[in-house]
């Protein structure tokens, strides 16, 4: 099951507050500060393809004009952090990029205490 499930504050507190304070401190380093040109630096935001929604078998893949429809908390976490990372950079001109890749499984995706 979706850990977001089970607990989904962890997520809200780590992708929506967690993405604002990060783009905060850019913010004000890379454009209040101005210590460095803004060509010289982006801000890259990891993002999944879970915003999208889900794919049912047979489906076309996505593509950058999808729409967000995101089904569980953490897909919406995420979108909420795509959306803020966008919002920066429209308002207060912050470079960025974004990626929406798939999630990667592994053996130890859920450990055992």
């Amino acid at each position: 099951m979706d850990r977001s499930i089970l607990g989904p504050r962890q997520f809200i507190e780590t992708n929506i507050m967690g993405t604002f304070s990060l783009l905060d401190a850019a913010r004000i380093f890379w454009i209040q500060d101005k210590p460095f040109p803004l060509e010289n630096v982006r801000f890259h935001h990891v993002s999944t393809d879970e915003v999208f929604g889900s794919l049912a078998p047979g489906e076309p893949a996505w593509t950058e004009e999808t729409p967000y429809a995101p089904n569980s908390p953490y897909a919406a976490s995420k979108a909420s952090s795509d959306h803020l990372v966008r919002s920066y950079g429209h308002t207060y001109g912050l470079p960025f990029t974004m990626t929406n890749c798939s999630n990667n499984y592994g053996p130890y995706q859920f450990l055992k205490n």
